[in-house]
């Protein structure tokens, strides 16, 4: 029966849904509601995925309904962003029982979720900047939300500033583009014919104020402080941060993809992405706190999904920030338990271990390079074709190399071969939502991708050499320097919280 409905009765049951959730939220505020009220609610808001799952199955609700832009990508990420939230407010009801702001917490997060989704469904320039907005500012009150606490109140200050920066960037890149083109819609500010009026340096300076917007909530550098800083935020909220929201960049560049040419706007993303993924793989090996390691992990994977889209792959992008955020929230979700076994390891046949070894990376190069040559002109072939081959290499050895006997290099060959099929059967079904939704932008020029490969084969290679020269000097002053670049601020740690003194007198 949803199915047969029309984009704008779905757009419409999705608003009353959305409504309705808020209402519920802010009927949990008082406290004469009885705090089992918070399975209605919830109840309540698992409405929103549905009517976006719907919607996106629906391969006629496409286009503009007034001033929202309804593809396959909006009603996509309205869905993912619903039902990442959905699954983390259903995890809070008892991880978070008896915390004196767990009224406020639903609320505040029904709140985020929904003007987040709502963003994304924005076809007019002016409700993106307003419901982005209100995403980021609900995003600082989560952090904020134990106000008694000086250290989450000194992050949020730290999130909001920045946030401030990159909302006003939105704010000026949307203004010069309305003032060139005269349009506010999204879809017509974008076509050939507007973006023709353009001259090169507005259309530069609208890029680049567009990869402020952009690298600000990724927590690439030299903005990661804010991630860092956030790790004192209650888990699931980080949860919904680095699921939801951090990856915010890859959708906004894939929607404002025909803007850009390849310029140096372009050059500069590609750049500080590049240097990210170093960085944030760097904090994330030398940190021993669970949280850091993973601010780190996604400080990283936000590089390599921007480094994607300034490659004009923004399919791989999307399909990248959703894996990523599906894997990262099940991290933090399970972070109270994450403690690390020690066993000893069998001992395996060395010299047969060498050979398999030897036989996986022989295989990882011939398959990388022959996933370059099917298109060596394309830079992010190239990039991927280095990947393939690396993750195959790593893969191999962990899976079938260091197997146990026959039978546990069997179980790795099948794990290995069923890891791909899944992957085909994912990538060929995005492929097929987005082919259509999503423009591909013109590359940077090759000598810029091979100097960012030359850069990532850089650090991979000081890593390795780093790692077998523990004594040395160098080794010191890099780890050193890394576990600084990864710890918050002085001000912004208290190991013996001040509001909890109240509880003891």
């Amino acid at each position: 029966m949803l199915g047969s409905l029309s984009s704008s009765s779905l757009l419409s049951l999705f608003f009353i849904m959305l409504i309705a959730s808020g209402l519920s939220g802010l009927l949990f505020l008082h406290p004469r509601v009885p705090l089992s009220f918070v399975r209605i609610h919830i109840g309540i808001v698992a409405l929103l995925p549905l009517v976006s799952l719907v919607a996106l199955a629906n391969s006629s609700v496409n286009g503009n309904v007034g001033p929202w832009y309804l593809d396959s990508l909006a009603w996509l990420m309205a869905f993912f962003v619903l039902a990442i939230g959905l699954i983390i407010q259903r995890f809070s009801v008892r991880y978070l029982m008896g915390d004196r702001h767990y009224r406020k917490y639903f609320t505040l997060f029904t709140f985020t979720t929904g003007v987040a989704s709502i963003a994304w469904l924005s076809g007019d320039l002016r409700l993106m900047i307003i419901f982005w907005g209100a995403t980021l500012v609900g995003l600082t009150l989560l952090i904020r939300l134990n106000s008694a606490w000086k250290v989450t109140s000194e992050a949020a200050k730290v999130s909001g500033r920045l946030f401030m920066l990159s909302w006003f960037s939105l704010l000026f890149a949307m203004i010069w583009l309305f003032q060139v083109t005269g349009q506010w819609q999204l879809s017509l500010a974008l076509t050939n014919e507007s973006l023709a009026q353009l001259g090169s340096w507005e259309r530069t300076g609208i890029n680049l104020l567009i990869v402020l917007v952009v690298i600000i909530p990724a927590a690439q550098w030299p903005f990661q402080r804010w991630l860092i800083e956030s790790v004192v935020a209650p888990t699931p909220v980080s949860a919904i941060m680095h699921a939801g929201l951090v990856n915010a960049g890859g959708i906004m560049l894939a929607r404002f993809s025909p803007l850009f040419n390849g310029d140096i706007a372009s050059i500069i993303l590609l750049m500080l992405a590049s240097i990210s993924v170093l960085i944030g793989s760097g904090i994330s090996l030398v940190q021993v706190d669970y949280k850091r390691q993973l601010v780190g992990s996604t400080i990283g994977q936000m590089g390599f999904m921007l480094i994607q889209c300034a490659l004009g792959a923004h399919i791989a992008a999307i399909i990248h920030l959703i894996l990523h955020g599906l894997f990262k929230a099940t991290l933090f979700l399970q972070a109270g338990s994450a403690v690390r076994r020690f066993e000893v390891s069998a001992r395996v046949n060395e010299r047969s271990s060498y050979l398999w070894i030897v036989a996986g990376r022989t295989l990882s190069l011939v398959v990388g390079v022959a996933f370059w040559l099917m298109d060596p002109g394309e830079g992010y072939q190239l990039i991927s074709a280095l990947i393939l081959g690396w993750s195959l290499s790593v893969s191999w050895t962990q899976l079938v190399a260091f197997g146990e006997g026959r039978i546990g290099r069997i179980a790795g060959l099948s794990f290995l071969g069923g890891a791909v099929i899944v992957y085909f059967i994912i990538h060929n079904l995005f492929y097929e939502w987005l082919h259509t939704t999503v423009f591909h932008s013109v590359q940077p020029p090759m000598s810029v991708v091979i100097i960012v490969v030359c850069l990532l084969l850089f650090g991979s290679a000081l890593g390795t050499w780093v790692a077998r020269h523990r004594s040395s000097v160098s080794f010191a002053v890099l780890y050193l320097w890394l576990v600084r670049l990864g710890e918050a601020k002085p001000k912004s740690v208290e190991s013996h919280p001040n509001y909890l003194k109240q509880y003891l007198s």
